[in-house]
């Protein structure tokens, strides 16, 4: 595709049908409206749906990732998920149209699945859809493996899986993809169990560059992917740095060619689509003021057909009712609007943020850092235009110390980024690649500037 790609060649790329969606998208002035999935209550205005080719499934557009539940304290201390919290933010979901839920056994720790399981226990089987994966990370030999996919049943109180990924393949390519999963035997493990009908349909999420993306799509003759999963955002459509990632646009694309369903993680980039900087952001709101960032970031990712659901990980339930608003009548957005997005997207990569996406894959961190926050912090800083660079700075006095005031609130002491030894066990795990040691270095000199005041 071009530079100038429009709403009118988004619909071209799909074809005639393919992947199901492209013509339930001009279907109606809205997007195509599907009936509303059987059980689910719907408002005026209903959930946008799409349609699976390969199965019929009508898949809500929003899907609920389950990797950032909102956590509490038990009585000895220890970071747990507020089951309330999630069976409450789940309600709202299910009244309103959501029904694709995606979690992993890695994720929070390995409390995702059966704080999940429990909160969707209470209502019919079908009428919701489960995701989840083989993250056998640590450990890929068959017996860890399988314990693994059986423990995911119990966990999430089901006899099938409706999507089955293998997790966070295409670092290594082919060979590290043998590794984890055909060496072991898994493979022809999983096919049997969909064959089965244990596992419906069977994918991976992806993350990684171009070639090692098509050394992975090239397996599709042999394993028949029902769906493939990748990191979407109107930054990483045109401007991912192709080692981590590969452009979203470049992933869409080959999909779409083969019919393949899509579904998208990081629509907001881990949040910090929702907090752009001050230029970005008032140029979103012009446009519409009545819009929140965030919902540019989800009408984005919408906007394409071949996109069966866009996965967020709601923690708040102001996020959730945000989102459930912006894909309920969900509006395509315009040639202008596609146009105005990119000229955000080229503008963001402009700020020397770190390209963290608060997956937590990195914790615990086995000297105590919380690698996340110290993250998370530092892009908030660059992203509202708080970072203090010189003491000519007008606001020099203040920005030093709102940095330091807010990053001793954020991260105590003892978990700052002064304490990374460089040991690197974090590297392995990291889906972007980040090189998250010289990261910690470079915050941690900043820091020590600000503190000495050494401008």
């Amino acid at each position: 595709m071009g530079n100038d790609i429009s709403r009118r060649e988004f619909l071209k790329i799909s074809g005639a049908g393919a992947i199901g969606v492209a013509a339930a998208a001009c279907a109606s002035g809205r997007g195509g409206q599907q009936e509303p999935v059987s059980g689910q209550p719907q408002q005026q205005g209903t959930m946008e749906m799409r349609t699976n080719p390969g199965n019929g499934d009508k898949v809500s557009l929003l899907g609920y990732g389950c990797m950032r539940w909102p956590m509490v304290k038990d009585d000895s201390g220890r970071d747990v998920i507020d089951q309330q919290k999630v069976n409450e933010l789940i309600d709202y979901a299910m009244k309103h149209g959501v029904n694709y839920y995606d979690t992993s056994p890695a994720y929070l720790q390995g409390q995702s699945e059966r704080a999940t399981g429990i909160a969707l226990s209470r209502y019919p089987r079908k009428s919701f859809y489960i995701a989840t994966k083989l993250s056998n990370f640590g450990d890929a030999s068959a017996a860890a493996s399988q314990k693994m996919y059986h423990d995911s049943f119990d966990e999430m109180q089901t006899d099938y899986f409706d999507y089955y990924l293998m997790h966070a393949i295409g670092q290594g390519g082919v060979a590290a993809f043998e590794k984890r999963y055909v060496d072991n035997g898994m493979m022809d493990f999983v096919m049997k169990e969909r064959e089965k009908g244990k596992i419906r349909q069977m994918g991976f999420s992806f993350h990684g560059s171009p070639a090692e993306f098509d050394e992975l799509i090239a397996l599709h003759s042999r394993y028949h992917w029902d769906f493939v999963q990748i990191q979407m955002n109107y930054v990483d459509w045109r401007h991912a740095d192709g080692v981590s990632n590969a452009n979203a646009e470049y992933l869409y694309d080959k999909l779409v060619s083969l019919n393949i369903p899509i579904t998208v993680m990081e629509p907001l980039q881990g949040g910090r689509l929702a907090n752009v900087p001050d230029n970005i952001a008032a140029m979103l709101k012009e446009r519409d003021p009545q819009a929140t960032l965030g919902s540019w970031a989800f009408r984005f990712v919408g906007s394409h057909p071949g996109i069966l659901t866009t996965l967020s990980g709601m923690t708040y339930m102001e996020h959730l009712v945000d989102n459930v608003d912006t894909f309920t009548g969900f509006r395509y957005m315009t040639d202008e609007e596609l146009e105005m997005i990119e000229r955000a997207a080229t503008l963001i990569k402009e700020y020397p943020t770190v390209n963290c996406n608060d997956c937590k894959y990195c914790m615990p961190c086995p000297y105590g850092l919380n690698i996340p926050e110290i993250f998370k912090h530092y892009n908030s800083a660059v992203n509202e235009g708080l970072i203090a660079q010189s003491s000519a700075q007008e606001d020099f006095r203040r920005l030093r110390k709102a940095y330091l005031t807010g990053y001793a609130k954020a991260v105590p002491a003892e978990r700052q980024a002064d304490h990374c030894i460089g040991c690197r066990k974090c590297m392995s795990h990291c889906p972007q690649r980040i090189n998250i040691p010289a990261q910690m270095q470079r915050i941690d000199r900043y820091v020590e500037k600000l503190k000495r005041g050494d401008f």
